[in-house]
């Protein structure tokens, strides 16, 4: 990989990064800018690409910044090709918004034995996208996609079948909802200490997302968690974005002030991001890892097994 390409990456590494830390030195979680926002009405979800299909990781969290910031309606986003292959055009003067695509490829090398070994070399690509918002022509079913109201009966019920499903070991009582790795098991505080079913569903996604840690689901490190304030950071900021991604996906709004236990986190979080331009994409990747392990839990419906 040459000099030039190296730099680029650090450069989208920091950009993102910053903007990041920016939102979070004013005190604001940049994740939750979609539940925040005073005019959102219905259901939050997950940024779409301009098949449907659902982005992922660390462009969620780009986009879902972008979309709040510029006042964007639509949940859909796409290339500018993308918008020209469907015979419509970005309107002149707009701006796209970044979003990055990770992957690697294998270099072969020589080592100090004269043998040839071959390497995976990471790489980071940015790219623009644009909201359906700056397109005009596109098919008329991009501009008004059916939302249907979602009850929010149905909505925790699914919830409570999602998370039954996983299998996870959850007992209830005291007053502190957390994970434990030594018995492998999630407590929560009993049901009637939430201020609604909504919340406590909240904070049993962010602990399940602590749960799919264990070796034999996705495997994250616990083992410095107690020890050190940064790893420990570093995990709750998984739990979080993982949180807010399966919200997203459940209907749920996330839990929107930082728990008494968590509201530490804030100068701990700001400490890492600054020392490690990295380490909001690490976060974001293992969030959506855990995320989608959670979601390989559940059943395959009837209608998936027919369209295999």
């Amino acid at each position: 990989m040459n000099r030039k390409t190296e730099g680029d990456r650090a450069d989208i590494y920091t950009r993102i990064t910053d903007r990041i830390v920016a939102d979070l030195e004013r005190g604001v979680r940049p994740w939750m800018k979609p539940w925040n926002a005073a005019n959102a009405e219905g259901r939050i979800t997950r940024p779409l690409r301009h098949n449907g299909q659902p982005y992922s990781g660390m462009n969620v969290l780009l986009l879902w910044s972008e979309g709040m910031a510029r006042g964007f309606t639509s949940p859909m986003w796409m290339t500018f090709k993308q918008a020209l292959e469907f015979g419509a055009a970005v309107r002149k003067g707009e701006t796209g918004s970044t979003v990055v695509f990770a992957s690697r490829f294998t270099k072969s090398a020589t080592d100090g034995n004269g043998n040839d070994v071959d390497r995976e070399i990471p790489f980071l690509k940015a790219y623009s996208v644009f909201n359906v918002d700056q397109i005009d022509g596109l098919p008329d079913h991009h501009y008004h996609r059916p939302t249907p109201a979602l009850d929010s009966v149905e909505r925790i019920e699914n919830a409570d079948r999602f998370f039954r499903n996983t299998g996870a070991v959850i007992r209830h009582g005291g007053s502190q909802a957390y994970y434990s790795p030594v018995t492998d098991h999630i407590q929560m505080p009993p049901f009637e200490t939430f201020r609604d079913a909504a919340s406590y569903v909240a904070t049993l996604s962010h602990e399940e997302t602590h749960w799919t840690a264990n070796p034999r689901r996705v495997g994250r490190d616990l083992s410095r968690y107690a020890k050190d304030k940064s790893e420990r950071a570093r995990e709750e900021l998984v739990a979080e974005l993982g949180s807010c991604f399966l919200c997203a996906d459940l209907g749920i709004a996330p839990e929107m002030e930082p728990r008494p236990d968590h509201a530490s986190y804030l100068a701990s979080w700001l400490k890492v991001l600054s020392d490690d331009k990295r380490a909001i994409f690490q976060a974001a990747a293992h969030a959506q890892r855990a995320v989608s392990f959670l979601h390989g839990l559940q059943p395959v419906q009837a209608d998936e097994r027919d369209a295999a």
